[in-house]
């Protein structure tokens, strides 16, 4: 009976085969004899009766798809179990027993017991029965002769023959995963569990293993070697001597006159790879110091060379991306007939919502200004400064920006205010269109590198930094804007022969324009969002690839640009409050736009009753003027309007500076109110910079704590000549609020009752201080007249500082009282 596999799996013949010379083709018939029982995929041995043989035909498949021909038994639990269910060897893909009729010649009369296919190596053994007389040798001459006369070539190879080897030992038949090798591990076993196994000399190995192909190496174990059983490594040419070398000597038993010692030397061969995977794993694991950087290093290497393109392309679809509407030919001719449309008077003008009108033709020379730097040939840093509300933004994207082709504009505020730099990474990368962005990927890099930290004891590089992220977006976005700008360059130009370095220098025109907007909102001193942006900025004015302006409200501006200003011209805009007049055209422009698109009712004279005057006390700062404007369309009269203003502004105050708990602020309390109860009863607004130092609350840290209130807005400062001069409100509209806070006399009470305990707790430590020192001087056994003096001098602060806390005491007994009867 006679079995297979479909698909070219493993044909087992478990019933003898004769074959039967008196026919030209070949009969196979049953024997009548019986093989045992027992399985050699249980066993793993192959048992051989007498006069029986085994051979080892190599090279009739191919070793490196036995995963196609084994794939059906994968899921099988034995090879018997799937070998009982199947029937069919003529579905075979390749056949054992036609190259085995083709292997032995005709006039051979042996019996095929059994065909064993190892499809990992691409063979199989043959188990015959020989007849009386007859030499196992003698078989294995005439089968070599037939192959030699006639060979037999495999499909999937025409280059190789098929050959065949007589197997001396007792191989190992097993279904593990073991892949041949050209190198062979040979483990020489003791012939009795009472003896010790001999080592074979190489000369021995050679005459063993060298009638099975090339050899290529042969080598010993070493003599100081403790492992055993002792060892030799054989290594042929190729592979497939190995594969029948292994097959054929495996358990074979070297006898004592052959080298074997006594009784004799039993071989137990294995495949050995010559580099092992465990090898290589455990080098890997053992230099974790160059492997984790090293894969980090590829890791960054390779996500540069596949996301920075497609991040600078998208980079380049944000800065187009309102060009695209502005040259679209359709709509190009639509704004044209709808311009006509309102010349002729068939449709109403252009509105003018927000009543900027005015603020624009009174700064119109700061906006012809800022246009001409951006047309000059030179490196161009430009700074507009101002305080919040007075419109800077406004001033450069609608007004001085307004017919630029490209523009960038990063607000650093939206930055800053993130939490985290994982948002801080994402907030900055929306804002130039740099995608895709794997800001999630930093905190789980984080954990990598700190795993990473303990085991080798420094950080792989997994994670970047926010300073490294930041870095790669500003170089993708400069790409971006350099290529930008090149795309208008065309071969028929006169200037088509420049370069692009020298292209972009000679035409300021065309560079885009950054505008860093809210620029040192929350600085520190190492600030990495600041620092980023102004190194990554001087180098878009170096290189001639963008004109940069920012806006910001911090006066001390100069100090952080002045460290990459190295040979850039800072220019510097500076935008104050507007005049009254201005003020008052601003306010009523507002109210007439909104009446003109009828919104709104036009306002009669009664209803802007006392306009000047609020505008006055508001000042010139548009924000405050623009929040009147919609109270007064909201049917409130304008002092309704202001006074409004001065208690949101009275909250805002009181929060932030009064009853505020922040431990980290420069300021105290007792120095905000005494700025503001000073600034209230000043008679022009003003107060002398240094008169304000020389007051006892800020002769500690007083010019700390006032650029502290500056940049906190609380404050301005007025310079002359870069010296520092007047102290003023930090908006207009401040005038009136610190007046109203001082006229509540609840308020004004608990808080300068605050500031006398401040400065009574301040005169007891000093006289603290002059007492001790008193008391050293009083301890000496003599008294030098040289301390005369000093001890006078002590004596008289003592009694000033005494005076000062009696003069407190006594305000404060005052204060008390007002606070008691709730007056």
């Amino acid at each position: 009976m006679r079995r297979s596999l479909l698909g070219g799996i493993p044909l087992l013949y478990q019933t003898p085969l004769r074959w039967r010379k008196s026919q030209t083709l070949l009969v196979v018939k049953p024997s009548a004899a019986c093989i045992s029982s027992a399985s050699y995929l249980e066993t793993g041995h192959i048992e051989l009766r007498e006069n029986e043989g085994l051979f080892f035909v190599n090279n009739i498949f191919p070793p490196k798809l036995h995963w196609i021909l084994e794939g059906p038994l994968r899921a099988s639990r034995s090879y018997e179990e799937a070998l009982k269910r199947i029937d069919r060897p003529h579905l075979a893909a390749s056949d054992p027993l036609r190259i085995i009729r083709r292997v032995f010649p005709k006039e051979l009369d042996v019996d095929i017991r059994e065909v064993i296919p190892r499809f990992r190596e691409g063979g199989a053994f043959v188990k015959y029965t020989r007849k009386e007389g007859v030499k196992d040798t003698d078989i294995e001459t005439a089968i070599k002769h037939n192959l030699k006369e006639h060979p037999i070539r495999p499909w999937f190879n025409p280059f190789q023959q098929v050959k065949l080897a007589r197997v001396l030992g007792r191989p190992w038949v097993e279904d593990l995963y073991r892949i041949p090798s050209p190198r062979l591990r040979v483990e020489f076993l003791p012939g009795r569990t009472d003896n010790s196994a001999t080592d074979l000399t190489t000369e021995t190995l050679y005459s063993l293993f060298r009638s099975y192909g090339k050899l290529k190496d042969i080598e010993k174990q070493s003599s100081e070697s403790k492992i055993t059983p002792r060892y030799a490594y054989v290594e042929f040419a190729r592979s497939k001597y190995a594969v029948t070398a292994k097959n054929c000597m495996h358990g074979f038993n070297v006898p004592e006159q052959e080298g074997g010692g006594k009784p004799y030397t039993r071989l137990k061969i294995n495949y050995e790879r010559k580099i092992k995977l465990s090898m290589i794993k455990d080098w890997i694991l053992s230099h974790p110091r160059i492997v984790i950087p090293t894969l980090a290093a590829l890791i960054a290497a390779i996500t540069v060379a596949i996301f920075d393109p497609i991040r600078t392309f998208f980079i380049k679809m944000k800065i187009k991306a309102t060009l695209q509407i502005e040259e679209n030919s359709v709509l190009r001719w639509i704004r044209k007939q709808v311009s006509r449309a309102n010349i002729m008077g068939l449709g109403y003008q252009a509105s003018d919502p927000r009543g900027l009108t005015a603020i624009w033709e009174d700064r119109q020379e700061d906006i012809s200004q800022l246009q001409s730097w951006l047309m000059e040939d030179v490196e161009t840093f430009i700074v507009i400064h101002g305080p919040r509300g007075s419109g800077k933004r406004e001033l450069v994207l609608d007004q001085a920006l307004k017919n630029y082709k490209y523009k960038v504009v990063i607000d650093c505020k939206q930055i800053q205010d993130a939490r985290g730099d994982t948002a801080k990474i994402a907030r900055a990368a929306s804002q130039v269109g740099y995608r895709p962005v794997f800001s999630w990927m930093n905190s789980i890099s984080s954990f990598i590198d700190l795993a990473a930290q303990g085991m080798i004891g420094t950080k792989a590089g997994f994670s970047e930094t926010l300073d490294a992220q930041l870095s790669n977006i500003w170089q993708n976005t400069a790409t971006a804007l350099k290529k930008v700008t090149l795309d208008n360059r065309k071969k028929s130009d006169k200037d088509a022969h420049l370069t692009d370095e020298e292209y972009l220098e000679a035409h300021p025109e065309l560079r885009p324009v950054v505008v860093i907007d809210n620029f040192l909102h929350n600085n520190t001193e190492d600030n990495v969002v600041h620092e980023k942006i102004t190194e990554w900025a001087a180098g878009l004015t170096n290189g001639n690839i963008a004109h940069v302006i920012f806006l910001t409200t911090d006066v001390s501006f100069a100090k952080p640009l002045s460290k990459v200003l190295s040979n850039s011209v800072l220019r510097t805009i500076s935008l104050g409050d507007c005049s009254p007049e201005v003020g008052r055209r601003f306010v009523l422009n507002h109210l007439a736009d909104d009446a003109r698109t009828g919104d709104k009712s036009p306002k009669n004279d009664e209803d802007l009753e006392d306009l000047d005057i609020c505008i006055e006390i508001l000042g010139g700062r548009v924000t405050d003027l623009e929040f009147m404007a919609h109270r007064i369309e909201a049917g409130e009269t304008p002092r309704g309007a202001v006074n409004r203003i001065i208690e949101q502004s009275t909250s805002e105050i009181l929060k932030m500076f009064i009853l505020s708990t922040d431990v980290g602020a420069q300021w105290s309390h007792e120095q905000v109110w005494h700025l503001i109860r000073m600034l209230a009863n000043a008679k022009d607004g003003s107060l002398p910079y240094d008169q304000v130092l020389l007051s006892d609350l800020f002769k500690e840290n007083g010019e700390a704590a006032l650029q502290a209130l500056e940049q906190a807005e609380l404050i301005s400062i007025g310079s002359v000549n870069g010296c520092p001069e007047t102290v003023k409100p930090g908006k207009p509209v401040y005038r009136a609020v610190f007046r109203k806070m001082t006229q509540n006399r609840t308020l004004s009470s608990r808080l300068d009752l605050e500031i006398l305990s401040h400065l009574i707790s301040k005169e007891n430590k000093s006289i603290g201080k002059y007492e001790e020192e008193l008391r050293l001087l009083g301890s000496l056994p003599k008294q030098p007249r040289e301390l005369t003096a000093r001890v006078q001098w002590l004596l008289q602060k003592v009694y000033n500082s005494q005076n000062k806390i009696s003069k407190y005491e006594a305000e404060s007994a005052m204060l008390q009282k007002i606070l008691q009867s709730g007056h």
